[in-house]
């Protein structure tokens, strides 16, 4: 079987692409396989790219499986995705989301902790639609949606748990930019080219400036 979550290095920039063959789910094999990637990118990039398969980034944290675990199984999973989102938002390089379709819930925290978005445009939904399916945010992604989300959006994103559509969702501050299916890689790929210069020491230093108020506070949320 092979992995959920694979990595393409050329010219210094990483692609991870996130394909299970479904909904590309945060489950502990895509944890595995991404941070697996993360740290290969970390060693051999500047820049990393982040994207999925088809019409799908992420619908999320695997639901059935949460389901069927106990409950510190389920915490460890989602202590999982908050480990992950925190490495994300301070990697020391640029990270570029190419959202391929739908970005839910855990796929969204994904999104608000890179720093380029690029969507597809089309019937896909963007959000964090943790209210509607009876769930409180956990700290590391209410924390994401208060310091990405803009603040007229706030309520509908966080306390609604409203899902928008890519172009609504440049609004919000989940995506920066949406572009056609056809266009996406090529578009993440020229953001990759432009940023590629500036990887190094200041950006990191710099990108961690400015968010080690949110670092700081998912960190302390999160177990060692």
């Amino acid at each position: 079987m092979s992995a959920p979550a694979t990595i393409e290095i050329k010219d210094e920039i990483a692609i991870i692409t996130m394909d299970d063959g479904k909904a590309n789910a945060i489950n502990p094999p895509m944890l595995e396989a991404l941070n697996a990637c993360l740290d290969q990118a970390e060693k051999d990039a500047k820049v990393l790219i982040i994207t999925g398969r088809e019409g799908r980034f992420s619908g999320g944290f695997d639901l059935k499986l949460m389901m069927s675990l106990p409950g510190p199984e389920v915490k460890a999973l989602v202590d999982g995705g908050g480990k992950l989102a925190h490495r994300l938002f301070g990697f020391p390089m640029p990270v570029i989301s190419a959202c391929n379709g739908h970005g839910v819930a855990m796929g969204s925290f994904i999104l608000l902790s890179s720093d380029v978005r690029i969507g597809t445009a089309g019937a896909f939904k963007i959000g964090a639609n943790e209210t509607q399916i009876n769930m409180v945010l956990p700290i590391f992604a209410s924390e994401l949606v208060k310091a990405r989300v803009n603040r007229a959006y706030l309520t509908r994103s966080m306390v609604f748990g409203e899902l928008f559509d890519p172009e609504t969702a440049v609004k919000v501050g989940y995506l920066d930019q949406v572009v056609d299916a056809a266009e996406l890689m090529a578009t993440a790929k020229a953001h990759a080219e432009a940023l590629k210069p500036l990887s190094g020491p200041s950006l990191t230093g710099n990108k961690r400036l400015l968010r080690e108020t949110t670092l700081a506070t998912i960190g302390a949320s999160l177990p060692d």
